[in-house]
């Protein structure tokens, strides 16, 4: 298994949807405009009409000829330009229809696809590779557009052309009629259930090598500054060759499957041909036949050749539009992990008490749960460190408070209010995070500040840089407030990523703050100087500082340290000192690292 394979080799991989759910899937967007799919449908199905009625055009311009009627001729002519124009025209129009339909379900989907990943909790986020996810995403887009096109466009209108000219044989000659009656059912129903049960297998690995090969990418593309600090470069080159090789080789299987299928399709048309023409052949011969009869067999083969050598194309067009839009089907049967309560009200900002009330959690997988009835109060406005060894719980705090995860038991409360029955959004929007490594998006430094607050002044954002002592460094950019900062904010030195992500949470001006080590990646001056505006920050807030160089904490108000999932100790730094405990052996270890 490659190392590139996604959430649904990680997690067991998932069964495929079968067509048909997935055509339900994107048929839900055909129908969200009504109007415009009726119309398309509509003009399609009268230029489909004039074809079917193209052979006997043809078939009465003949027999007039035969006929040697000078007087009719020109009239059977206008006639059969006048049919074939008629559909040209009639279909040109009814493009004009599906074009809009296309393109804005396109966007919805696209968009609707996006904002439900958004919504997918952080252990899916964990086991997915963006550029999977991505790659899976845009080639859905692209899997309607090819699944419309070919359903809407061309199979329903083929079917029924080839149906009807038929039809019409076997009134005329029921011999021909029942030959190629009997070959347009074998065409299509060999075709369809080949290619789901032959070419589909094939195609779904292909396009999960193509997902790999997306999340190989982004993996290498976005961790490039560790591939050049070891000189990795031909490393990861041969490591992408891996995934692209598989890829080379499943795909190889799908595109002989879909020739096999096609050499198939071509044996039946022979069949067709040699039947349709030989019975017409024949009738003639026994007299049952005239010129006009053999021009419009001929015509209506040359037709029906065309419309089911499309129709081939078309079914492959199909099934891989299908394969490559079945991921997104899927993602809308997957409910969110951590779902929203229904009719959840938006969490009311308050002064910041915090209460972890007999809360058990597990990670998924985990043997024994970290959180074992776990109960904590932290007051208003209290300066609560965290500290302890890694793994000792102290990030699953914050991100608990967040409703990052869900709880097997107990319950959290913020000012009285339970997590769990308040919106996501709106209770995250009340926690201002700066994390230790802080991630910013290949924006502007004016958005990535404002990012918390998009409604902020300019003034507002700043005066929040200068807060954080970010200004200065700003100022020297070549476009100030504008300058792009890269894909995670790659352009700027670590201090000033740390700097921004600080004037981030003074301008959202939450009531809870949480500082993972906030000012690690700090200059002792810078370091200082940030400290001190954090300090006033903190003034009338509840603040919560994961702690790991303990440095940093002495003048918190309360001290917990955490040991595998449990408060062994609190108090205030001098307290704990004194103690002898955990804190005091921590703290040893601390300074004589300094």
């Amino acid at each position: 298994m490659s190392d590139f394979d996604d959430e649904d080799e990680t997690q067991g991989r998932r069964r495929a949807l079968s067509n048909t759910q997935v055509l339900g899937f994107l048929a839900r967007f055909w129908l969200r405009r009504k109007l415009i799919f009726t119309a398309g449908v509509v003009l399609t199905l009268i230029a489909v009409g004039f074809d079917v009625a193209l052979p006997t055009a043809a078939e009465h311009l003949v027999n007039v000829v035969v006929a040697g009627e000078k007087s009719r001729a020109w009239g059977a002519w206008a006639i059969f330009v006048g049919v074939y124009l008629a559909f040209s025209l009639i279909r040109n129009i009814a493009h004009r229809f599906w074009i809009p339909l296309a393109a804005r379900n396109m966007e919805e989907m696209t968009n609707e696809g996006f904002a439900r990943v958004q919504a997918f909790s952080s252990d899916w986020h964990a086991d997915s590779f963006a550029g999977a996810t991505v790659r899976k995403l845009t080639r859905a887009m692209w899997g309607y557009d090819s699944v419309t096109d070919a359903f809407t466009i061309w199979l329903v209108p083929s079917m029924i052309v080839l149906l009807g000219l038929s039809g019409v044989m076997l009134v005329k000659q029921p011999l021909a009629g029942a030959i190629s009656l009997v070959v347009v059912l074998l065409y299509l129903s060999v075709n369809l259930w080949i290619t789901e049960r032959y070419v589909r297998p094939a195609n779904l690995k292909s396009n999960a090598l193509d997902s790999a090969i997306g999340g190989a990418l982004a993996d290498a593309v976005t961790s490039n500054p560790t591939v050049k600090a070891f000189g990795a470069e031909d490393r990861e080159t041969a490591r992408l060759a891996q995934v692209t090789a598989a890829w080379r080789d499943a795909v190889m299987v799908t595109w002989n499957r879909f020739t096999d299928v096609w050499l198939g399709q071509n044996l039946l048309l022979v069949v067709l041909q040699a039947g349709l023409t030989g019975a017409m052949v024949w009738a003639w011969m026994r007299g049952q036949a005239n010129a006009g009869d053999i021009v419009a067999a001929m015509t209506s083969f040359l037709l029906m050749s065309g419309y089911l050598r499309n129709m081939g194309e078309n079914i492959r067009m199909l099934q891989k539009g299908i394969d490559d839009s079945e991921d997104v089907a899927a993602w809308s049967k997957l409910p969110p992990q951590i779902a929203d309560a229904p009719g959840a009200p938006d969490f009311v900002t308050g002064p910041g008490a915090v209460a972890f009330q007999g809360v058990t959690f597990a990670y998924r997988n985990a043997g024994a749960p970290l959180y074992d009835r776990f109960s904590l109060d932290i007051t208003p406005g209290e300066k609560v460190a965290l500290v302890g060894p890694t793994g000792s719980g102290k990030s699953t705090f914050v991100k608990l408070i967040q409703r990052l995860h869900d709880l097997q038991g107990g319950r959290i409360l913020i000012d009285g209010q339970d997590v769990a029955k308040v919106t996501q959004g709106s209770l995250r929007r009340a926690i201002a995070v700066v994390p230790q490594d802080p991630a910013l998006f290949h924006r502007s430094l004016l958005d990535n500040i404002a990012y918390g607050r998009p409604d902020a002044t300019f003034d507002q954002v700043v005066e929040a840089a200068k807060k954080a002592r970010a200004h200065d460094f700003i100022l020297k950019l070549p476009h100030g407030y504008d300058t792009l900062v890269g894909e995670r904010g790659i352009k700027l030195s670590g201090g000033e990523r740390q700097r921004v992500a600080i004037a981030r949470a003074f301008l959202t001006n939450a009531p809870i703050l949480v500082l993972d080590e906030a000012t690690s990646s700090l200059d002792v001056e810078t370091e200082a100087l940030v400290q001190e505006a954090a300090e006033a920050l903190m003034q009338g807030r509840t603040t919560i500082v994961i702690a790991h160089r303990l440095s940093t904490v002495r003048g918190a108000d309360r001290i917990l340290v955490f040991q595998n999932g449990r408060v062994v100790e609190e108090g205030r730094h001098a307290e704990l000192k004194a103690k002898g405990g955990v804190y005091a052996r921590l703290n040893a270890v601390s300074e004589g690292a300094v």
